[in-house]
């Protein structure tokens, strides 16, 4: 019993995704070619083929994507393809009539590109003329769709010579909304399809893609690519796989280094292949100095045999698992044999860019990133290959991932040694206990110079902030305060790198009690009902053994009282009601009125007046000086600030600029700054 065939179901189950809009177009070309070669065997190159496109007839046009400045053109309804090939002969279509023919297959054809006319065109028509045997030229007219499959009409009038007419019409919307709308981009990527043809010996046809009046000839895209070329060849787990070497001078629009995957004499997909092969990113250069992107085209008859049928892939694993009974080459084999011939062919420029990455990496750490310096040697020792043009986040992404895969390694390094150390001590212990821990040393290394490389950006973030805009704003104090400490909250809900009050007084780093922009009335360790708001109050407490914080459930009396006060950078509002200073010694005078407490709640004996110490942080405005000179303070040597002493009070006043804030911090941390090559001023 015969087997029938339905050719609507076979077009329905039909992939073409919709990235591949053009597909259709490009077989009827590659078609075209390939009867172009039978006619003229012995001379490839020689030959026409032309597109036409075909744009609706009406006022219709495609407002979509087009380029600024040019008009907007009517949308495409379908195409065109003229040949003066061998046409389509009594052989030639009987494989047309037979799907999945073998007829081609000799030259990579699977018999199935007429299904994909169908799956993005409602209608073909073919008008044809050939020799017969006798030499007399004979023609042929039919139509081809899934309703009427194919439907002879008669014969076609105005041939002198063989060659065909194949229209594709009725672009389905959903393609021709995905396909190129201008001729030059769909001659563009007619050229990269089909560039096999134009590459191999004797070239290809003469093509063309004409749009009205405007024509584009596609050998043009070739004669004004500078290149050279050179051609090889590897073994695959027995199959043998061929490597044309392109080597595209900068008038190539893409810098990106590109694996073109071919079957059937066709480009069936591409690939960025950036970062792949060490020191291949972008643009290499030659022995000449001379810029230029690398391109591979890769074919191979194994290729071919594993093509899907639609030419959008191939039907390969992208691994095999290592008892696999078929020894055959997977994806990841055929990428590794490629990427290692590469690396051979390109082995001059890649060492040259590998050079140039490696000094990008030590530029950056040098200047922007020293915590890595410790382990900038192990970082090397990992193979990290960079592209000299990578931006700073993206570089720093690749050091910290670096920097992971070797804490992960010295982490396994520290259980083994450990795990060592009990009883007798195996040989060559005592080698590895030092490897290990010279390794950590490097880490805190690494660890303290990120703190310090913290410090630096945390200050060029505060000299920005104090700095007006271009409208001659300046910022509010609310972000200053964050930037010191976060607002609203209390030291016991901040971590210690949240705080940045080391800009304006190291000693601050070790409080007992902090409070950031909170009323008295929740200030835990206050009990005052007020809800004035100090911007920052801290208070320390003293213990007989220690100089920094009090041991939990200890009574200790207090030992000082830290007030600060931030205003908007050159805000001159210093007065009667909005003093700073007057504001400041009554927030100390409440804490000292109340019961003060402990961060941990317990009561702290009642002491004599403990010291207080206020900084106000405002530029110098006329209404600032003047407060500061009513209230008996001395102006500093630089003319930054005052100081001074409230004997009623007993309170040091300081009130200092921004600029000698930062200025201040600089000097006391350019000793570590300098240390790591970072910028002091």
């Amino acid at each position: 019993m015969a087997l029938t065939t339905s050719l609507a179901g076979r077009v329905r189950n039909t992939t073409l995704p919709k990235t591949h809009a053009l597909l259709p177009l490009f077989e009827a070309v590659v078609n075209g070619i390939q009867s172009i070669d039978a006619r003229y065997p012995e001379e490839p190159g020689r030959g026409r083929l032309t597109v036409r496109i075909h744009r609706d007839p009406q006022d219709a046009f495609d407002l979509v994507a087009t380029s600024p400045g040019r008009m907007p053109l009517k949308a495409i309804t379908g195409f065109s393809i003229e040949d003066d090939g061998v046409g389509f002969t009594p052989e030639n279509m009987a494989s047309f009539e037979t799907l999945d023919s073998d007829y081609k297959a000799g030259i990579g054809c699977r018999g199935v590109g007429r299904l994909l006319w169908l799956k993005a065109f409602d209608r073909v028509e073919v008008q044809s003329a050939y020799y017969d045997a006798d030499d007399i030229l004979q023609e042929r007219q039919f139509r081809f769709s899934v309703a009427r499959e194919v439907e002879q009409d008669g014969a076609p009038d105005g041939f002198s010579d063989a060659g065909s007419t194949v229209v594709l019409d009725g672009f389905k919307r959903a393609y021709q909304q995905s396909a190129p709308k201008m001729a030059d981009a769909i001659a563009r990527e007619m050229f990269e399809h089909c560039i096999w043809y134009f590459l191999r010996p004797g070239g290809a046809p003469d093509l063309y893609v004409a749009d009205d009046d405007d024509s584009v000839r596609l050998q043009d895209y070739l004669e004004g690519l500078e290149r050279s070329e050179t051609s090889s060849s590897i073994m695959i787990k027995g199959q043998r796989f061929d490597m044309l070497n392109l080597r595209l001078k900068t008038s190539a629009r893409n810098a990106t280094p590109r694996l073109h995957w071919c079957a059937a004499n066709r480009v069936v997909k591409d690939e960025s292949i950036a970062g792949k092969v060490p020191g291949l990113y972008g643009r290499l250069k030659d022995g000449s100095s001379d810029e230029f992107t690398y391109v591979c085209y890769l074919t191979s008859g194994f290729l071919d045999e594993h093509v899907r049928s639609d030419r959008t892939d191939f039907d390969l694993p992208e691994r095999l698992p290592g008892d696999a009974l078929i020894d055959e080459p997977s994806l990841d084999d055929i990428k590794k044999g490629v990427f290692e011939e590469i690396a051979r062919n390109l082995a001059e420029p890649l060492a040259a860019a590998q050079q140039a990455g490696k000094e990008r990496v030590h530029q950056f750490v040098s200047t922007k990133a020293p915590k890595y310096r410790p382990l900038i040697n192990r970082i090397e020792s990992l193979g990290i290959t960079v592209d000299p043009s990578i931006k700073d986040q993206d570089l720093e992404l690749e050091l910290h991932r670096c920097l992971q895969k070797i804490e992960a390694g010295v982490l396994a390094q520290g259980q083994a040694v450990f795990a060592e150390s009990s009883g007798d001590k195996p040989e060559g212990y005592d080698e590895r206990l030092a490897e290990y821990l010279e390794t950590v040393k490097e880490f805190n290394q690494s660890d303290l110079a990120n703190y310090v490389s913290r410090r630096r950006t945390t200050l060029d973030i505060l000299n920005k902030l104090i700095q007006s805009d271009d409208g001659g704003k300046y910022a509010r104090e609310d972000s200053i305060h964050e930037l010191l400490f976060p607002m609203r909250k209390e030291s016991t809900e901040v971590g210690a790198d949240a705080s940045n009050l080391w800009i304006l007084d190291e000693r601050l780093v070790f409080h007992d009690y902090l409070a950031s922009d909170k009323a008295f009335k929740s200030i835990a360790i206050t009990d005052d009902d007020s809800m004035k708001r100090p911007d920052v109050l801290t208070t320390r407490v003293i213990e007989p053994d220690s100089p920094v914080l009090a041991a939990e459930g200890k009574k200790l009396p207090l030992q000082s009282i830290v007030v600060v006060e931030l205003k908007r950078p050159m805000r001159d509002d210093a007065t009667e009601g909005k003093n700073p200073i007057e504001q400041c010694l009554d927030y100390v005078a409440r804490v000292r009125a109340g019961t003060a407490r402990t961060a941990t709640g317990r009561p702290i004996p009642s002491a004599d007046d403990p010291p207080a110490f206020c900084y106000i942080i405002a530029d110098l405005t006329p209404t600032m000086v003047s407060r500061c000179k009513l209230s008996g303070l001395t102006m500093t040597h630089d003319g930054m600030g005052y100081f001074g002493f409230i004997e009623p009070y007993k309170a040091y006043i300081e009130v200092m600029s921004f600029d000698r804030l930062v200025n201040a911090a600089t000097e006391r941390n350019r000793a570590f700054f300098d240390k790591l090559g970072l910028p002091s001023s």
